[in-house]
This record gives structure tokens, C-alpha cells and sequence, in this order.
């Protein structure tokens, strides 16, 4: 295994007064030391800005949510990155911190560039550190939490697995206090959990269970290997990229290691579709097929999108702006980058001899 992403939640990095747990910080820097002397590439995703922020300052009461998770983060972010230097530094590892927002996955030329910055570190055997700018992120504008950033960055720096530490073992068939449930070992493509998953938030974070699995699922559907697993048990990391391997090599990684395992698809899909996959809460406007149109779309011919399959356009959006493609019957099918700006879309709607408004390289169909 050479590359994978590592995010670690806010319960995990907190003590119960939430302060930062170092003697956690350290144990899980001390594994991930070890993978990195071992020649693997690591994007460690850190939450515990705001929890380390609000355990430093009482604000005043006349500040409201936003302002306050503004000046925890600016606080506690640094905090949050002098621990990580000085443990890391024990080990001569290089690390450097990556503050992003939700924008900057919006258009493919910031992706790309946001790509590159921590691909150029990784070469150079720096280990990045991603957390979201909070200090000058909007709520309209922010990752549900840091899990939807975890899977945003595994899919975007084609990673081979994505370790989701928590502070439970991991999903389990009901709820974690009863001694009856039990995690669920294996999550495939089909599987139904919305009788299992609980809607409760962690103590300190923004996430929870539902939205660790629903991000789960769509990076597993993008080839990606995903699990979720308790950052509290001594050697999880070691002992989870060890049972990997042997998975690799054709053997049953044993029970010892209690931890849920989302199966990832057989089929990857190209690097251009993981971030039009994943970027549906940057979309311009839409487009509405025919029933044809629909029908060829959601089969596994190879099509393009054409104007002659086009009953309607929504919104102005521009060449290159990313739009959601609907059916004939109204329901969202997929997501695609425009060829073409929404007048001209219109102007060429029901037509045939134009060029496609969204090519087949750059749609995704859910």
C-alpha cells in the first residue's frame, strides 16, 4: 500500500474537559511514523482546531455560533499544528499544514491546484496536514465536517485506502452502549444501513455515524478502500494497514481487530469524474432529458450528452461550470461539466449536428 489518508476526529484528539489529549496525539503520530519509515505516503485530515480553541478562551456571550467557531479555530489551529510539529519532529518527519475551504474543490483548475500543492509535499516526503479554514469559512459554504473533507481529499490524491478514526469501534447494528450490537464487519455497495445508523453528533465535531458512512459509501464507490475504526485502541493504524496487506495477498486478516470495512468498487473511476462525483454542491444550473436520452444515459453505452436529447436547461451557468443532469421524469441522475453556457444550450435544445453540452469524459452518472 503506498498512499492513504488518515482522519482522526475530534472526540479522539480531546480529553473529556476538551483539551487536547497529547498522550493520544502522540500514540497515533508514533504509528504514523512507523508507515511513513515504512515508504508510505500519508495526508493526515486533523480535527480538533475549535475543540483546542475553546478550551483556551471564554468569549463573550455576545458572540454568536459562527463568530465563535471563527476565533476558536484561530486560537486552537495553533495549537492544534505545534503539537503535530514537535511529535513529529522527534522523528525527523517534515510536516506542513494544508488549510482549505470548500470552494477550493468548486472548479477543476483550484482542485488541481490544491492536488498538485500536496502531491509536489508528499514527493518531498512531508506529510500534509488538512483541516478546514474556519476562521474564514461561511456556513453556507462549509464541509458538512471534516469526514466529507477526508473523502474529498482521498479521492482527489487517488489514494488506495481512507482510515476514519472515531471514538467507537465502528458501525455497529445498533446502538454502540447496547451490550447486544455488534459492529459490522463488511459494508458492501448493496447493503442497507438505515435501520442501524444513528443521527447523534459527536461531543465536540460537527459529524457523526450517518455522515462517516455516507462518505464512506461514495469514496468505496470510487475504488477507494474506507474504514472505520476506534483512534482510542493501542496500534490501530499499524495494526489496520497490516491486516490490508495480508487482505492483498489473498488472507483473512483475522478478528483480533475490531473495525468496519467498506468494500471499494472493482472499478475506479477517472480522476476528472471523482471530483465531478463529489462536487454536487457546486453545480450552476441543470439539465433535463428526454426519455431517450434517459434511458442511454443510465445504460452502460458510452454516450455524450447531445442537445437533441435536451428538454429544458435551468439556471446561467457558463462553459466549464459544473450542472446537474435530471430525467425525463424530474429526479437527479447525475452530475457533468458544461461544454457550453446555458444560452447556448437553450439555443441548440432538440437539435441535432451540435456539439454535446456535456461530454461523455466529463459526466457522471449516479
Amino acid at each position: 500500500m503506498k498512499r492513504v489518508v488518515v482522519k482522526i476526529g475530534s472526540n479522539v484528539l480531546t480529553r473529556a474537559d476538551g483539551c487536547l489529549d497529547v498522550t493520544r496525539m502522540s500514540a497515533l503520530v508514533d504509528q504514523l511514523a512507523t508507515l511513513h519509515r515504512a515508504g508510505m505516503e500519508i495526508v493526515l485530515v486533523s480535527s480538533g482546531a475549535v475543540a483546542a480553541g475553546r478550551s483556551q478562551l471564554s468569549p463573550s456571550s455576545r458572540l454568536d455560533s459562527a463568530s465563535q467557531r471563527q476565533l476558536f479555530s484561530a486560537i486552537g489551529q495553533v495549537s492544534l499544528i505545534n503539537v503535530y510539529y514537535g511529535l513529529f519532529h522527534r522523528y525527523g518527519i517534515t510536516i506542513g499544514q494544508v488549510l482549505t475551504m470548500k470552494d477550493n474543490f468548486g472548479t477543476r483548475r483550484l482542485y488541481l491546484n490544491q492536488k498538485n500543492c500536496m502531491s509536489v509535499m508528499l514527493a518531498g516526503g512531508v506529510i500534509p496536514i488538512v483541516n478546514e479554514n474556519d476562521t474564514v469559512s461561511l456556513d453556507g459554504l462549509m464541509f458538512t465536517d471534516n469526514d466529507e473533507l477526508a473523502g474529498l481529499i482521498a479521492t482527489m490524491m487517488d489514494a488506495e485506502l481512507l482510515v476514519i478514526l472515531s471514538s467507537i469501534d465502528g458501525v455497529y447494528n445498533g446502538s454502540p452502549i447496547d451490550p447486544a450490537s455488534h459492529v459490522i464487519r463488511h459494508i458492501g455497495p448493496d447493503d442497507d444501513l438505515s435501520a442501524y445508523i444513528q443521527t447523534v453528533r459527536s461531543s465536540f465535531g460537527r459529524g457523526g455515524m450517518l455522515s462517516k458512512t455516507g462518505i464512506a459509501r461514495k469514496v468505496a464507490g470510487e475504488g477507494i478502500a474506507v474504514i472505520v475504526a476506534n483512534g482510542r485502541r493501542d496500534n490501530v493504524l499499524t495494526d489496520i494497514v497490516a491486516a490490508e496487506d495480508r487482505r492483498a495477498h489473498g488472507e483473512e486478516p483475522g478478528d483480533d481487530l475490531v473495525y468496519t470495512r467498506f468494500t471499494p468498487a472493482d472499478e475506479p473511476s477517472s480522476g476528472v469524474k471523482r471530483w465531478i462525483a463529489h462536487s454536487e454542491g457546486f453545480t450552476k444550473g441543470a439539465i433535463r432529458l428526454n426519455a431517450e436520452a434517459t434511458r442511454i444515459a443510465l445504460s452502460d453505452r458510452v454516450a455524450s450528452l447531445l442537445p437533441i436529447g435536451i428538454t429544458a436547461v435551468e439556471g446561467d451557468f457558463e462553459a466549464n461550470d459544473l450542472i446537474r443532469i435530471l430525467a425525463d421524469d424530474g429526479r437527479a441522475v447525475g452530475l457533468g461539466k458544461a461544454e457550453c453556457g446555458a444560452a447556448q444550450a437553450r439555443a441548440d435544445m432538440g437539435q441535432r449536428g451540435r456539439r454535446p453540452v456535456v461530454h461523455y469524459d466529463y459526466l457522471y452518472i449516479e
